[in-house]
C-alpha cells in the first residue's frame, strides 16, 4: 500500500526573488565596451551597475532578458537558435548567480545574460537608472585582456556584477575562439579587416591582417561572399562577406 505523502506547504520555504542581469558588449572606436548604468535608487545608489532587473509572474526567463535588454538598449533579442535580425542583438544566458548575501534586501538569485550586437548607440537610462553609458571592460575590470592590471584601478560595480561582468567577457573572448560567435559583433555584411577587428578589441591583442584574411577565408565555411564590396573603410574596395 502507497502511503500518501503530506500536502505540499509553500509557507514552510523561505521565499527569494529573481532577476535577469545582463551584460551587453559591443566594440566602440575599436574597444570592446559595456553597458553599465548608475543606480537611482537603494542599494547601491549611485554605483554603477549591469542593466538587468526582477522577472515578473508571468515571464520566462528568456522573456525578461529580452524585456531588460528592449528597455535599457532599444534592441531586440535572439537566441543563439534564431536567425538574426537587422535591429536584433545574439542574446544567450551566460550563468547562475545565488550567493545569500549577494543583495541586502533580501534573497535574490540572478540568472545573467550575455547580449552581444555590433556598435551599438548611445544607451538611454530606464527605470531606476539615472544614467547610461558604455564603458571599455578594461576600464570597469582593472585588468587588460591579459589579466594584466591597468594602471587606473576600477570603480567596484554594485552587487557581484564585477563578478558577473568578468565572467561575460571571458565566455566572449573564449567562444570566438571556437565559434562564429565574433560576427555578432559585424553588421550583417562585413570586410575581413572589420572582422579582425573586432577580434582584436575582445581579445586586445594586434593580428598580422594578412595571415589572419588567410585563415578566415581559407576555413571552409566560415565566411561567405556576398558578392558585394565597400569603401566605407576608406581605400581601395574590399570585399563583402557575411
Amino acid at each position: 500500500m502507497i502511503t500518501p505523502m503530506p500536502p505540499y506547504d509553500p509557507s514552510a520555504f523561505p521565499p527569494f526573488a529573481v532577476t535577469v542581469d545582463l551584460v551587453v558588449l559591443t566594440v566602440r572606436k575599436h574597444a570592446l565596451c559595456a553597458l553599465v548604468v548608475r543606480r537611482g535608487e537603494a542599494p547601491f545608489q549611485g554605483k554603477w551597475a549591469l542593466p538587468g532587473g526582477f522577472v515578473r509572474p508571468d515571464e520566462d526567463l528568456s522573456t525578461a532578458a529580452a524585456r531588460e535588454l528592449t528597455e535599457e538598449t532599444g534592441l531586440c533579442a535572439h537566441t543563439p537558435e534564431e536567425p538574426a535580425t537587422a535591429n536584433g542583438a545574439h542574446l544567450e544566458q551566460l550563468a547562475t548567480y545565488g550567493d545569500p548575501d549577494r543583495d541586502p534586501r533580501m534573497r535574490v538569485v540572478s540568472v545573467a545574460h550575455l547580449a552581444l550586437a555590433p556598435d551599438l548607440p548611445a544607451p538611454r537610462a530606464g527605470g531606476d537608472a539615472r544614467h547610461a553609458r558604455w564603458s571599455p571592460v578594461e576600464e570597469l575590470l582593472g585588468t587588460t585582456a591579459a589579466g594584466r592590471r591597468t594602471e587606473l584601478p576600477a570603480e567596484p560595480l554594485a552587487f557581484d556584477h564585477g563578478t558577473i561582468l568578468g565572467d561575460g567577457v571571458e565566455r566572449a573572448r573564449s567562444k570566438i575562439e571556437y565559434s562564429s560567435l565574433a560576427t555578432a559583433f559585424c553588421p550583417p555584411e562585413f570586410t575581413v579587416g572589420e572582422l579582425r577587428r573586432v577580434y582584436e578589441a575582445v581579445w586586445g591583442v594586434v593580428l598580422d591582417p594578412r595571415n589572419f584574411h588567410r585563415k578566415v577565408t581559407g576555413t571552409p565555411g566560415f565566411l561567405v561572399p556576398t558578392g558585394g564590396t565597400t569603401t566605407r573603410q576608406g581605400g581601395r574596395p574590399a570585399q563583402l562577406f557575411r
